[in-house]
């Protein structure tokens, strides 16, 4: 990102925490529209949840993917979860497993921990209680990992009785 790029950026970081969503999303759409992975993924959010834009699941996808295709993590994991959900495209267990890997690679640690529970029930993948374990492990080794997603591993981890594996 430019020196003028991280500048919008924070503007519209700005105008977004004052709740100034028209200003943010008029700050990044510029950004977003160049190929600033962060805007895309920020927009995309705001798409989700209908600030600043009428709620649009489609229009969340479209940004998500751009933003996910550029090795964003977050905006991976979402667009797994849009895929596992049915939210602005069709479910699709298989996607929401592609996406929730390259998030997981990344340690994202909510991906890491859905990925477990997929390979533990078989959604979209063979089942496999030994790559179950395994993704449910990484939450616990992930230092980015915060307590409730380490107490749902655990959760995971006690209920699918992965200590078998």
């Amino acid at each position: 990102m430019s020196g003028s790029g991280v500048a919008d950026f924070n503007d519209g970081y700005d105008a977004y925490l004052k709740g100034d969503y028209k200003t943010a999303i008029n700050e990044w759409k510029p950004l977003a529209e160049q190929g600033d992975r962060y805007a895309q993924a920020t927009i995309a959010s705001m798409y989700v949840d209908g600030e600043g834009v009428l709620k649009d699941e489609k229009e969340a996808v479209k940004w998500y993917l751009k933003a996910a295709e550029q090795g964003h993590a977050t905006a991976q994991f979402r667009l797994g979860w849009m895929y596992a959900n049915g939210k602005g495209v069709l479910k699709d267990d298989k996607e929401a497993v592609k996406w929730y890997l390259k998030a997981a690679v990344l340690g994202y640690a909510k991906a890491q921990l859905n990925l477990g529970i997929y390979y533990a029930l078989g959604n979209g993948v063979l089942k496999d209680l030994s790559k179950a374990k395994y993704w449910i492990k990484k939450v616990y080794e992930n230092p980015d990992a915060s307590a409730d997603i380490v107490a749902s591993a655990e959760k995971a981890w006690n209920l699918l009785k992965l200590w078998k594996y």
